[in-house]
């Protein structure tokens, strides 16, 4: 496994969930849009749902039902429909506009700059995210993520799991797969990756989804498992 994991020259970063905790960024900032703006509603179930949207609204975008789109706009379409069902009224397009960006605020996990800093000193780091370049580019600048560059789905016109996604990334790279490393909390999102040929490193995120709902991750397919990305450093070697 040593001498495999040595050709690795770039750890490409889930985002959503790995990197940052969108939960509870959703809960704490939706809290206070509806401070200034009247709005009283469960704010982590809001947070639950829009999550939840995601995934049916980019299988929608692979049957057909919807034009491909990017995940901003993706985001808006359920934030729209969310509106609707949580009987908010009154918000003006700017408001929702900013509402909808605060995937572009979310806040890293607590490892996740420090963890960044040590990899980038042997590994290229990228994202490697279903979000949109902009998105991914603001949440940096954001939350200071370090990143030496932005790759996204959106550049495919595929969403991940699909394998175009990893393969483009490599590719963009200059690398091979075999070069390529896919660091991701999701079991799915690894063995997309691993089937086009890129190693893998799973960092659970048990409180991805806030307090009382542990998410356990049972079998999985990587190379390497680690509780955070500073582990994640200490398993390869950086110091």
């Amino acid at each position: 496994m040593q001498s495999t994991r040595s050709e690795v020259k770039a750890l490409t970063f889930d985002v959503f969930g790995t990197v940052v905790d969108w939960y509870n960024s959703i809960v704490v900032e939706g809290e206070k849009f509806g401070e200034t703006h009247g709005i009283d509603i469960d704010w982590e179930q809001f947070a639950l749902k829009w999550r939840a949207g995601y995934g049916p609204a980019m299988n929608k975008v692979r049957q057909g039902a919807l034009p491909w789109q990017n995940i901003d706009a993706l985001h808006r379409l359920i934030l729209d429909a969310l509106l609707e069902a949580f009987n908010i009224t009154g918000l003006t397009e700017a408001d929702k506009d900013h509402l909808n960006r605060v995937w572009h605020r979310l806040k890293p996990w607590p490892d996740a700059v420090s963890g960044l800093t040590r990899l980038r000193r042997r590994y290229i780091v990228a994202t490697l995210s279903n979000g949109n370049v902009a998105l991914l580019t603001n949440m940096a600048k954001f939350a200071g993520l370090p990143w030496d560059c932005i790759l996204s789905a959106e550049l495919t016109g595929h969403y991940k799991p699909d394998p175009e996604v990893y393969e483009t990334a490599a590719a963009l790279l200059g690398l091979s797969p075999n070069e390529v490393m896919m660091v991701a909390a999701h079991v799915g999102d690894l063995r997309a990756a691993q089937a086009v040929g890129f190693q893998t490193a799973l960092v659970p995120r048990p409180l991805e989804y806030g307090p009382g709902r542990v998410q356990e991750v049972t079998a999985h397919p990587s190379d390497l498992v680690a509780s955070d990305f500073n582990e994640l450093a200490d398993l390869l070697g950086v110091g």
